[in-house]
């Protein structure tokens, strides 16, 4: 075992046993060691265990409170410690603490499979949930029962002994498998750089060479350049480096993760994966995982989500192949003799924008400051919601992380809000919103702790933080989840937050992007880092114009990743998958650009197989941006942005209302109907007007 304990190990588990007591209710941080983590989870696990046997033993008649709120109540300490546990896991992770990720993640699946195939308990659920109309309860309650009800039946309550035996084995193994994924990634980010010499850095601005420098500094190589597989690192080299062999040699690396060989290689994890999740949807009864997910989802079947996917790709990938044809018009007007190749594809699309609209991605980045842009995120929440936010000098696990305290207009406490930005190499890639605690008024007035995990480059010692246009667009939209947590106003913390169907949990936080582009922020908060002059109104108006150039690649990128996903997880089994293959015949099948690359290719597409998250779910993003355009709508028809009552219906059914509502319903009341495709295709410039 990678940490030297085991589970019977008493090691000293005091900083995780007790109740947070920090300030606002903050963990321990500087106390919680590695090797405090496994005998603390044996501890709440055996806890837990305790509380669940005494409600599925409860000799009294089942009812709401002795059965569904007593399930609410239970399992306080393995929350606590297993939120704090996978906080740093993800934002400042270890050697140690990966060992520990390994040993623990199949043992809370085993514990997860012991209380939803637990027989006795399912039997007072269905009581409770038989009798329901005549116990008189409230809405929220209702809402609560069902979905512990439909919890429980989709995790195999109503099997036979023998299904419920290999569901178990299916959840522990998947859970140890996607731990084993997601390392797998991270090591292949951490083990590659790209170290550039004097004469490697033709074409680079003044931001792409300080962050190679700081990514040097890292890795012992002071006074050299490194270039990273982290996106805010790769993706700037592709833009601007004018050294084709080298952005083709980036390029192979950046898709290649997880597909090395070696003990990094996901290829036989994903393929077992897929397998497993397909067995699990037959165990259950359904034809495909993909019909398995999805039943429970807004979009309810495959079909419609691909039927969404189908009516944008058509359009999609028509504009990619005008962008593809004006780029290499580019070359040959360079007098290049090549074809263009996915590597070329941003750094000649980067000198297209630069000639259609005048924009230089050097000159904008210096209007994009990373502390204006949290300002303005903040400000936008204000206006909105009310909401105020006031720097918090409290421990936190990493010296980049920052906390604010975060009131309502009464000054009223609503939670804590910590922000961490900055890449470094015990982070795993990407952007996220997660939690230490969650709201709920069950057990008290509990107030959420909410984090964004970003990765933005860290710029050198003295010299602002600058993002790209799409770094801030980042920003807001992880805002706009943390908002989600930090808003939630329900009792039950089974429905709090973002605890929602995955193809409405990112409505809030791709909505929350459009108000970046409000002139009455961009003008207040796009400030330049040296002369604090505003944007100009030229520049910004280009910006404006820009925001649909290279649309087509970027929703090519995604869709066909999304379409893959669906692909894989449509299968009726999955025995000796070569996923490579796989990936390429479906790619094939929709006949994807050869210029173009799956924003995530299978092998390190963690979405899909760092857990079963967004698993045939991927889809999610884009029907959640049908629902986004068309709620933007609702405030620009009020000519307003900020309409006072436009914002009071969004956070009453959108933002604060959790799970309390069917998400169909929840849109309903605060649109007062369902959207259609039209504002998507008008908002990537996708519409018939933008395509003639």
């Amino acid at each position: 075992m990678q940490t030297g304990s085991s589970l019977t190990d008493k090691a000293d588990t005091a900083p995780l046993a007790a109740a947070w007591t920090g300030a606002f209710g903050l963990p321990p941080f500087e106390a919680a060691k590695a090797e405090h983590f496994l005998p603390a989870f044996e501890r709440a696990l055996q806890a837990h265990r305790a509380e669940i046997a005494a409600i599925a033993g409860n000799p009294a008649e089942p009812d709401f409170t002795n059965t569904i709120e007593a399930l609410e109540r239970s399992g306080t300490e393995l929350t606590r410690v297993g939120n704090l546990f996978f906080v740093l896991a993800g934002a400042d992770t270890s050697d140690a603490l990966q060992g520990v990720e390994r040993d623990i993640s199949p043992l809370l699946a085993r514990h997860d499979s012991e209380i939803h195939l637990n027989e006795g308990l399912f039997r007072r659920i269905e009581a409770v949930w038989r009798a329901r109309e005549s116990l008189g309860l409230s809405s929220e309650q209702r809402r609560v029962l069902d979905r512990y009800h439909t919890q429980f039946v989709r995790a195999g309550a109503r099997l036979e002994p023998a299904k419920k035996l290999r569901l178990a084995e299916i959840g522990e193994r998947l859970a140890s498998l996607g731990t084993s994924f997601g390392q797998n990634v991270l090591a292949d980010e951490k083990d590659y750089a790209l170290v550039l010499e004097e004469g490697d850095l033709a074409g680079l601005p003044g931001f792409v060479l300080g962050a190679a420098r700081g990514a040097a500094d890292e890795r012992g190589l002071k006074g050299k350049h490194v270039i990273t597989l982290l996106r805010s690192s790769i993706e700037p080299f592709l833009q601007f480096s004018a050294r084709r062999d080298l952005r083709e040699k980036a390029h192979h690396a950046w898709i290649m993760r997880g597909q090395n060989g070696g003990l990094s290689d996901n290829r036989a994890i994903v393929a077992e994966m897929v397998a497993l999740r397909a067995e699990r949807a037959k165990l259950m009864g359904y034809a495909t995982f993909a019909d398995f997910r999805l039943d429970d989802q807004m979009a309810k079947t495959p079909q419609a989500a691909r039927g969404l996917l189908d009516e944008v790709w058509t359009r999609a990938r028509a504009r990619a192949e005008r962008e593809r044809d004006e780029l290499q018009a580019i070359i040959r007007e360079e007098g290049g003799n090549f074809a263009l190749a996915p590597w070329d594809w941003r750094y000649y699309s980067e000198k297209l924008r630069k000639a259609r609209f005048d924009l230089d991605e050097a000159e904008i980045k210096p209007y994009f400051q990373l502390e204006r842009m949290i300002e303005a995120s903040f400000e936008t929440a204000r206006r909105l919601f009310g909401l105020s936010f006031t720097p918090a000098n409290v421990p936190l696990y990493h010296p980049d992380a920052r906390a604010f305290e975060v009131k309502d207009a009464s000054g009223r406490h609503i939670g804590l809000f910590i922000g961490d930005y900055f890449a470094r190499s015990s982070k795993y890639s990407g952007a996220w919103m997660t939690s230490l605690r969650s709201q709920e008024n069950l057990t008290g007035n509990v107030r959420p702790v909410i984090l964004n995990i970003c990765n933005f480059s860290k710029p050198e010692a003295g010299e602002p933080a600058l993002l790209s246009f799409e770094d801030a667009r980042t920003l807001f939209h992880e805002f706009g989840h943390a908002l989600h947590g930090l808003l939630s106003d329900v009792t039950y913390p089974l429905l709090a937050g973002t605890g929602v169907s995955s193809d409405f949990v990112e409505l809030p936080s791709q909505l929350y992007e459009h108000w970046l582009e409000v002139p009455e922020i961009l003008q207040k908060y796009a400030r330049h880092c040296r002369t604090n002059e505003p944007m100009p109104q030229a520049m910004a108006e280009r910006l404006r114009a820009a925001r649909n150039f290279n649309q087509g690649c970027t929703t090519v990128e995604y869709l066909s990743s999304a379409f893959v996903d669906l692909d894989l997880h449509a299968l009726s089994k999955a025995s000796s998958l070569d996923v490579i293959a796989f990936e390429r015949k479906s790619l094939e099948r929709i006949s994807m650009p050869e210029e173009i690359v799956m924003r995530h290719r299978t092998p390190h597409f963690q979405h899909l197989f760092s857990s079963d998250g967004y698993a045939a779910g991927y889809y999610s993003y884009l029907w959640s941006e049908v629902l986004d355009a068309d709620a933007f709508n609702a405030f620009e028809e009020s000519g307003d942005a900020f309409d006072p009552a436009t914002a009071k219906r969004l956070r009453d059914f959108i933002y604060s209302a959790g799970n309390l509502r069917d998400p169909v319903e929840a849109y309903k009341a605060f649109r007062g109907r369902l959207p259609s495709v039209e504002p998507l295709l008008k908002k990537r410039g996708l519409d018939d007007a933008a395509a003639a």
